[in-house]
């Protein structure tokens, strides 16, 4: 069953001014306060460069390991003339903060978000932000020194719920980050932010590489962040 991510935020509803003179025409679509991200509509090739005949670094499907609808962060977006445009978006592969071209045809509409969630590896903290505003803080678990937690740029890529194990809590947000260490993991070691049965543990270096939290913080968290956020993990 194909679950689709959240569409929360409003459609960015195209980023181009009409005739346009000069070409290319480059742009920025994501920052530190603002980010967009697209589904991905079809079997798509990512590649090194907005060309087709460049390499390509990554191919990305419609849909997740997890059965939901695959989107992408996009950071920013080229138009090469008046009817070709391509995307710079963030790849769920190694290593962390890959990202590749893609044609803005083998994508949905962009969506846009306000929120960006942060988090401090050596705090044990999660902020999370809205326009430049914390709006939510708490404590987390992350990654124990022999399999840490990324650091960099990711997004939240999806949001699970149905667990049948209360190891990962109520729910579970998937990111596009990915376990160095864990790599024969199922799905290739998925970094996630989700709850925990086991609270005592938190704060602390504690897990195989994902972010946890209390389940009332997780539970909070899910009404305040949609699918799509920037993550930032320091």
């Amino acid at each position: 069953m194909l679950l689709a991510a959240s569409a929360v935020g409003s459609a960015a509803g195209g980023t181009k001014t009409a005739a346009r003179e000069r070409f290319p025409h480059r742009y920025t679509l994501t920052d530190s306060k603002i980010g967009r991200w697209a589904p991905v509509l079809r079997r798509a090739a990512a590649h090194r460069r907005p060309d087709a005949a460049s390499p390509v670094v990554a191919t990305l499907s419609a849909v997740t390991g997890e059965w939901t609808q695959n989107i992408v962060l996009v950071a920013r977006g080229i138009d090469v003339d008046r009817r070709q445009t391509w995307y710079e978006v963030r790849l769920p592969i190694l290593p962390n903060g890959s990202t590749g071209w893609v044609r803005r045809t083998a994508l949905g509409n962009l969506y846009t978000v306000h929120t960006h969630l942060y988090v401090n590896r050596r705090t044990f903290t999660a902020t999370l932000e809205r326009d430049g505003r914390t709006i939510f803080t708490t404590r987390v678990g992350v990654g124990r020194p022999s399999s840490p937690t990324p650091a960099g740029q990711f997004y939240i890529r999806d949001l699970i719920t149905g667990f049948d194990d209360p190891f990962f809590g109520p729910v579970a947000f998937g990111t596009n980050g990915r376990s160095a260490v864990n790599t024969d993991w199922p799905r290739g070691g998925v970094i996630g932010i989700h709850g925990t049965n086991a609270p005592d543990l938190l704060p602390g270096a504690v897990s195989h590489g994902c972010i946890r939290m209390v389940n009332s913080a997780i539970l909070r968290l899910v009404k305040l962040m949609p699918v799509g956020s920037p993550l930032t993990v320091t």
